[in-house]
């Protein structure tokens, strides 16, 4: 037994295999015995394998077996019964199934010997391992691709483009089934491929991308090692030339010929020239300029906005009974260059441009661009102003038509010979009025009236002496009654609305009747100085002072006007000075003041008439219209009514005054306010009101519009008492007030606000109040 165990070991690791032993209460455990009983003889499994039959890959044996049919074999784990079967009488394992090392390499499975009858293990259970052999049976593929790659056209050989990765699902450990050798099926000669790491390289220097922009390259990966038999996979790299600035522009022709005609306007787009370059974006982007720019003349070159085109446009008029034609050079250029290709250059061409100018049929040319013509202000009609002259630049000596644009001579102040372009006055000019007249001359054609062309003429109208000088307007002199002998009262100014005619004005006094006291100084610049006479003022109680002026020009004819001042004599108040009417010094009045009382008279004796009138045709009383405000009405009467007695003249609802009314006259010095007299606190809302207002009444400051209206009717027997102001608030009664001395002067009881009154109506018993 011991030399069958020893041979089995040693057969069992010559397979390069162990079993191991397992506890049935789980874990390893040391063999209790120095023998091995488990035979199998097979535990690698060549995948894709077909068969005709279950393939035999082991055999499971134990030495309790002595072919008495005792033992039952029992296999168990990953794919036990179903990818792997066992003969439970001879222990032979087969495998049932193709299997595939790329979708489960090995399988772990579980041996065990049972007693047939008892079912009780012979053996402890091994585990052991089953593995599945590779073979190639996997073509590399190109996970990533297709692959894109950009290389700069014109690179150097060997320049990197692109790295592709292939992948073989084959065991890289087991022989060369997955070991990758690159080769370049498509794509020779421009490109080579590393044959271990798949780098993808440029192999030849003059890639051009205006040649070929895109190029197809073929990359294959190949398994064992590349050798014959090897399984192979392709892909596809797509490789871009991008582009450099390796061309120079190059015009297509070497000369251009363009036509405009002599109308076109300056700013127009004469023509356009475009130099071709191959290379595209930045690269191509070109700059044009005049080679010539004395033989270019009336033109300029520039780039539009793409910059591909060169515009050629006009910068002055053209003429063709001048120049018929011009002849320049025109370079283009790139405006981006790369050092690296200056050899291929260099990058700019020149073409030859050649404009001729187009005869068109233009309207007439003025001899000037503009004109100017003057003439004096009194020019009769039909002088003359000024001429005109216009020529057909095509035709010369052809007939011309003048006119003026009406809108230019709304007025019709001139007009034209339609066939010399004399310029005339229809009607009289006034400078004063106006200096300028600006005039629109056209000149058209007589056999094309729509070829016409205009012209500015200015006229200016001349000054003559035309005007008299006046006195400058808004004058209020007045002299001060304080003023002394010499002194000077005002100055004034002289207008003359002809040229520098208010600057040779003189003013000087003209003699007149009666004294006089105001001397007229004269400044010779227009203005003269009022001084009051060596006298002094001999008349200020009779009315204001007449001065009586001369003024002339000093211009030819020679101008003169006269006018007449009037200075008040004032009380002045100041500084500044204001001036308030000065008291007279002798009674008596002017003409104007006797007529104003005489009116004042008669509207009053009218007025008195009306009332009586009014008063004897009284038919019953009279009931107020609610849409009239009837405290604007003032009625004036001299005797107090009786109370209820006396409401048929007029409705009592017009007399709503307070029994304590408010007196709206205010003192003629100003003063402080009146301190509140302190007193006991009114019991009721009459008292605290009649209070309130006895307080307002003695502040001469406070406004008289807060009175309070609280009855409806007065007199006697009415318990508001009178309307008379002696028993208002404002008399300040002795019986108001209980503080009050009655021995106090009586003249107090009026008021601050009755001051005036009790000056006209009060008296002391020796002498009239103060």
């Amino acid at each position: 037994m011991a030399g069958l165990l020893g041979l089995l070991l040693a057969w069992l690791g010559g397979w390069g295999c162990a079993g191991r032993l397992a506890s049935p209460w789980g874990g390893e455990r040391p063999l209790p015995r120095a023998r091995r009983s488990w035979v199998w003889n097979q535990f690698f499994v060549i995948e894709e394998y077909a068969g005709p039959e279950p393939v035999l890959i082991g055999r499971l044996h134990t030495d309790a077996d002595r072919g008495e049919n005792r033992i039952k074999y029992v296999l168990s784990g990953e794919g036990a019964g179903t990818v792997f079967v066992i003969d439970e009488h001879t222990g032979n394992i087969h495998v049932t199934k193709t299997l595939d090392r790329e979708e489960k390499a090995q399988y772990t499975l579980l041996a065990q010997a049972l007693d047939r009858a008892s079912g009780r293990p012979l053996e402890p259970p091994s585990e052991f391992i089953i593995k599945v052999q590779d073979i190639n049976d996997n073509p590399p593929v190109f996970p990533q691709g297709p692959y894109h790659a950009t290389v700069p056209e014109m690179s150097n050989v060997g320049t990197s483009v692109i790295q592709v990765t292939a992948h073989d699902a084959d065991d890289p450990t087991y022989g060369n089934s997955a070991k990758l050798v690159y080769t370049v099926v498509e794509g020779l000669p421009f490109f080579s491929v590393d044959p271990q790491t798949g780098v993808v390289r440029t192999a030849v220097p003059n890639m051009d991308r205006e040649v070929q922009p895109e190029l197809r390259v073929v990359i294959q990966a190949k398994d064992m090692g590349g050798h014959a038999g090897g399984l192979s996979g392709s892909v596809t790299v797509t490789v871009t030339l991008s582009d450099v600035n390796d061309n120079p522009p190059r015009f297509p022709q070497s000369s251009y010929e363009f036509s405009v005609p002599e109308t076109t306007v300056p700013g127009a787009a004469v023509g356009r020239v475009r130099a071709l370059d191959p290379d595209e974006g930045p690269n191509a982007q070109l700059s044009y300029r005049l080679l010539d720019g004395g033989a270019a003349g009336p033109f300029t070159i520039r780039t539009d906005a793409r910059g591909q085109d060169g515009v050629l446009t006009l910068t002055q008029p053209l003429d063709f009974e001048t120049r018929r034609s011009y002849s320049f050079r025109v370079e283009a250029s790139n405006t981006q260059l790369d050092p690296q290709h200056l050899r291929h250059g260099p990058f700019k061409d020149v073409a030859t441009v050649r404009v001729a100018v187009e005869d068109a049929d233009e309207p007439p040319a003025f001899a000037r661009p503009a004109y100017r013509l003057a003439l004096p202000e009194d020019s009769p009609p039909g002088a003359l102003v000024g001429q005109v002259s216009a020529a057909d630049p095509d035709v010369p000596g052809s007939p011309i038509r003048y006119s003026i644009a009406p809108h230019s001579d709304p007025d019709g102040f001139f007009h034209i010979g339609p066939q010399d372009g004399a310029i005339r006055i229809a009607r009289g000019l006034d400078r004063e009025a106006r200096a300028w007249h600006n005039l629109t001359v056209l000149a058209a054609q007589l056999d094309s009236p729509s070829q016409a062309s205009p012209v500015p003429v200015a006229i200016e109208a001349l000054d003559v002496n035309d005007n008299a000088p006046q006195l400058a307007p808004d004058y209020e002199p007045f002299v001060c009654a304080s003023t002394a002998p010499g002194q000077l009262i005002q100055t004034i100014r002289a207008l003359d609305p002809d040229e520098d005619g208010a600057t040779r004005v003189s003013i000087r006094a003209v003699p007149g009747p009666g004294p006089t006291d105001i001397t007229v100084r004269d400044n010779k610049d227009g203005t003269a100085a009022l001084v009051l006479g060596a006298r002094g003022l001999r008349r200020t109680g009779s009315g204001p002072l007449l001065v009586r002026l001369e003024l002339a020009d000093g211009g030819h004819p020679r101008h003169t006007s006269s006018a007449t001042l009037t200075l008040r004599v004032c009380r002045c108040q100041g500084p500044p000075r204001a001036c308030a009417p000065a008291a007279p010094a002798a009674p008596g009045l002017s003409t104007a003041a006797l007529l104003a009382i005489l009116a004042a008279t008669t509207a009053l004796l009218g007025l008195v008439g009306l009332f009586g009138a009014l008063r004897r045709r009284k038919p019953g009383a009279r009931a107020v219209p609610e849409d009239e405000d009837v405290r604007e009405n003032i009625i004036s009467y001299d005797d107090e009514g009786g109370g209820e007695e006396d409401t048929e003249a007029f409705d009592m609802a017009a007399l709503q005054h307070p029994p304590g009314g408010r007196c709206d006259m205010r003192p003629r010095t100003p003063g402080p306010a009146p301190a509140p007299r302190p007193g006991p606190a009114p019991r009721h809302v009459a008292g605290a009101l009649a209070a309130r207002l006895g307080v307002v009444d003695a502040d001469p400051w406070a406004p008289p519009y807060d009175s309070i209206q609280v009855y409806g009717y007065e007199g006697a027997g009415s318990p508001c008492g009178s309307l008379s102001p002696l028993g208002s608030a404002c008399g300040d009664s002795p019986g108001d007030d209980p503080a009050r001395d009655p021995g106090d002067d009586p003249d107090d009881d009026w008021g601050p606000l009755f001051r005036t009154l009790a000056e006209l109506y009060g008296s002391h018993e020796g002498g009239t109040r103060p």
